[in-house]
């Protein structure tokens, strides 16, 4: 808003009411009702033209200046409410809340609801498979607390990590749609839309006094979160925002769950890229593990298994039991008969959660409906599996039959979408409602009774009687008969050849319908809203079932996926240990055309690296890659693609695999690589899973092979379980030096001057890269191949003329019988004066000379 609209005297009184309410949303489009419109006004108008490809108009003039204005219908609003906010506009809405015919000057306005991009709660709105998420974060010194809620589910979590290394893997995993911070903040953040709040909102005994308020609790300790404290601030914050933009009661939120990161594996930003979990380096969502995975029949079971997918679980007995399911839905082939059962029952959490936000449709009522129609069924065939966790799901699921028969009687069969218009309420349920409603009804047959006797009392023929919500109810007759009108017929409008009238008789009988039509509207939506109250006394129980739903949709998938995939039960042991028996990447076995090629591994105390070596294309890379996956997959309860997996402690999957720079962040391919190298050497431990590809290629040889060696020599000095793919074919001889890493190649052959690739693990290195007949394979150009072939050979001559010595990386090695070290092992630090510290200083100087 520009200066000149700072003095409010100079504009008209509804401009003066749409600018102070404006000045209360100065970075929010805000939609301002004015009869069937709501009216964007000033820059608001222009940018919503640009961003819904609406007309930009003009509304006279105030404060001397013609005001931009552009609109769109009330009852087309959520359609341009969904285009806004998936451009990541947050959006207010004012209504009209007084009567345009008792105000004097502007009527009453109030804004009722704020959309932001993570607050969405209307389906249209929402991505049916994912959670939108609302965060916040709050950072003292180096704690930093961070909570997440979904309005649309009622699902408010916090934790607390250490560095900001860790809040950025927190928030890959996360994505949230929006973020607030603090108006004091100081954490580096990654590319997500923000909203500075007050800092006051963070402060912990506020943040407390609010949540203990919301939960209806003394305090936080039966959430096990009591003793947190920059998390419970961020919560704090987060709650005060939900309160703000929904303007009424949250319900559904009732408590805190504490996410605890030694709960499950620790996967960065980098791992969770590179896996492809849910979307693709290069931005495409198809032929993710999601989009292999994920056959769920709810969309609350699509979304649990998300979570479960970015945050598995340490917990072997949570593991167990998931895959004990799954074992007794596959040998009961129950699978397809569960799956139609929650087909049916559809996505009842969001709905749940817009009752408890009283913006539940008609729609949402009578799908509520149906689902519950379908628990008792589900219920008794689950309790019929010899499985205590499924029958643990089924006893919380549940069943509700008094509310089932109160949505049948007070729902009418096939609802309507909107409530706005009435039709909602059944026949019967209400007896004031059906007595208004019979007077419409019975009002086409008066107004044909009327019509007959107009046309024998004037002798029209074509007399007819009507209605438009404009003029109300009218006689119409054409222009050639106005020498037969009655004398008690009053003129109401004139059209074209026709005239239409009203009299006495007909005009009482239009205030007596339309009043008992306002009357019933009136009265529905009163017997709606008290509906939606009486379905919030059952909602604690409600949201228990949706959950207990949601898991039985993941293990009932995961399943299907078993059976139809063929997938096997992993087993898994407190043992340093990983045996995997024909393993397969899920993702490129199910996308391929011709067979996958299995491959084992296997990691012991004894072996913890293998050296991968093998031409470009042999495989190296899905390898690596699929041997991650078996173990996610494992670690989230689902069966896996190999014939046998045991699998001993994981507690986090570390990845350095592609090349990409970071222009934006002003950082090179080598810069990356280097980065994400060095945030797995500080953060990998003996129990981690190692993915290394190709390090070190990003700069010059000798530099390169360097780095790749010493790294391969730290890993190997953590012992974490890793795979080190590379092309320097000088690190094969690393198993000479340390007997924990081992060498195995991709396999390939020449057959008539053609490369094939054989996709199989062999035991110890590559003979040769095939890099020419991979280029040729690319369709680099044969003659440039060819001078390629030429160059090699003059290079290769070259080579044969060096000495070893020249030829191979020499790395520089002490000898432990050196005096220099003879003489280090004699010396006591602690037993030396400063002068005798500097005289040994002197004589080793001497020794090293020498």
């Amino acid at each position: 808003m520009t200066d000149d609209f700072q003095d409010l005297s100079e504009h008209t009184p509804v401009m003066q009411q749409y600018l102070r309410i404006k000045a209360e949303y100065p970075d929010m489009l805000l939609l301002y009702r004015m009869g069937d419109f709501y009216e964007l006004f000033f820059e608001d108008a222009k940018k919503a033209s640009r961003l819904l490809d609406i007309a930009l108009t003009a509304r006279g003039r105030s404060g001397g200046q013609a005001i931009p204005m552009a609109g769109v219908p009330f009852h087309a609003v959520e359609t341009y409410l969904a285009k806004l906010v998936r451009q990541g506009e947050s959006v207010v809405i004012c209504e009209q809340v007084g009567d345009p015919a008792t105000s004097k000057g502007p009527v009453d306005r109030k804004v009722s609801r704020i959309i932001t991009p993570g607050t969405l709660t209307d389906e249209a709105l929402l991505e049916q498979r994912q959670d939108n998420l609302v965060a916040a974060v709050h950072a003292v010194e180096r704690l930093i607390g961070i909570a997440t809620l979904d309005l649309s589910s009622g699902r408010f979590t916090v934790s607390e990590v250490e560095n900001q290394g860790l809040l950025h893997s927190e928030l890959e995993r996360l994505r949230p749609a929006e973020l607030l911070i603090s108006e004091e903040n100081f954490l580096n953040l990654p590319k997500i839309p923000t909203r500075k709040q007050p800092s006051w909102y963070f402060e912990l005994p506020t943040a407390r006094r609010l949540l203990t308020q919301q939960f209806g609790t003394r305090d936080l300790a039966g959430f096990g979160c009591e003793h947190l404290t920059v998390a419970i601030g961020a919560a704090g914050c987060l709650l005060q925002y939900a309160k703000d933009t929904q303007r009424t009661q949250l319900p559904h939120l009732q408590g805190l769950h504490w996410e605890r990161r030694e709960d499950s594996i620790f996967m960065d930003v980098a791992t969770r890229r590179n896996l492809e979990l849910d979307s693709r380096i290069i931005g495409q969502r198809e032929h993710t593990l999601i989009n292999i995975l994920d056959q769920c029949a709810t969309p609350m079971g699509s979304r649990l298994l998300r979570r479960w997918l970015h945050r598995p679980l340490r917990d072997t007995r949570v593991l167990r039991t998931r895959q004990q399911c799954v074992g007794i839905l596959l040998e009961k082939t129950c699978i397809e008969s569960i799956f139609q059962q929650l087909r049916g029952i559809g996505d009842i959490e969001r709905i749940l959660a817009r009752i408890a936000l009283k913006s539940a449709r008609p729609r949402d009522l009578g799908q509520l409906r149906t689902a519950l129609g379908l628990l008792p069924d589900l219920r008794q065939q689950l309790l019929r599996l010899d499985n205590p966790h499924i029958r643990a799901l089924a006893q919380q699921i549940g069943h509700f039959p008094e509310m089932y028969a109160l949505l049948n009687r007070a729902i009418v069969t096939t609802p309507p979408v909107l409530t706005r218009d009435g039709g909602v309420i059944a026949t019967g349920y209400d007896t004031e409602l059906d007595e208004l409603r019979s007077l419409s009804e019975n009002a086409t047959k008066y107004l044909l009774e009327l019509e007959n006797r107009e046309k024998s009392r004037t002798g029209i023929a074509n007399l007819k009687v009507g209605y438009n919500k404009i003029h109300g109810f009218y006689i119409e007759l054409s222009r050639v008969h106005a020498d037969k009108v009655p004398a008690d017929y009053q003129r109401r409008q004139t059209l074209k050849g026709v005239e239409r009238y009203i009299t006495a008789e007909l005009k009482n009988f239009e205030d007596k319908i339309l009043s008992a039509r306002e009357r019933a509207l009136s009265r529905e939506k009163y017997l709606y809203d008290q509906l939606l109250d009486k379905l919030l006394e059952s909602l604690k129980l409600l949201q228990a079932s949706s959950a207990a739903l949601a898991e039985l949709d993941v293990l009932n998938n995961f399943a299907e996926r078993a059976d139809t995939l063929k997938y096997y039960p992993p087993e898994f042991t407190e043992k340093e240990f990983i045996d995997i028996v024909e393993g397969r990447h899920p993702v490129v076995e199910a996308v391929q055309d011709i067979p996958f090629i299995p491959n084992d591994l296997k990691f012991d105390s004894n072996i913890r690296m293998l050296l991968i070596t093998g031409a470009n294309m042999s495989g190296k890379s899905s390898f690596m890659r699929q041997i991650a996956l078996i173990i996610l997959l494992a670690h989230i309860g689902s069966f896996v693609p190999a014939q046998q997996a045991i699998i001993g402690p994981i507690d986090g999957i570390f990845t350095r695999i592609g090349a990409s720079d970071d222009l934006a962040g002003g950082r090179s391919t080598f810069m990356v690589e280097m980065t994400e190298t060095a945030n797995i050497l500080h953060n990998a431990t003996r129990n981690s899973l190692v993915l290394m590809d190709e390090v070190g290629r990003g700069t010059s040889t000798f530099d390169g092979l360097s780095l790749a060696w010493a790294c391969a020599e730290q890993l190997a000095k953590i012992g974490a379980y890793t795979l080190f793919a590379t092309h320097y074919f000088e690190l094969t001889r690393l198993p000479d030096i340390c007997q924990s890493i081992a060498n195995v190649h991709l396999e390939a052959i020449e057959q008539d001057d053609k490369l094939i690739f054989m996709h199989t693990v062999k035991n110890g290195p590559a003979s040769q890269s095939y890099g020419l007949q991979v280029a040729l394979l690319a369709g680099v150009p044969k003659n440039v191949v060819n001078q390629a072939r030429l160059r090699l050979q003059q290079l290769e001559a070259q080579r044969l003329k060096m000495t070893p010595q020249q030829v191979e990386l020499t790395l520089p090695v002490v000898s432990a019988t050196s005096p220099v070290i003879s003489a280090l092992q004699k010396i006591v630090p602690d037993n030396l004066t400063p002068k005798q510290a500097l005289e040994i200083l002197y004589q080793l100087k001497s020794l090293v000379d020498k």
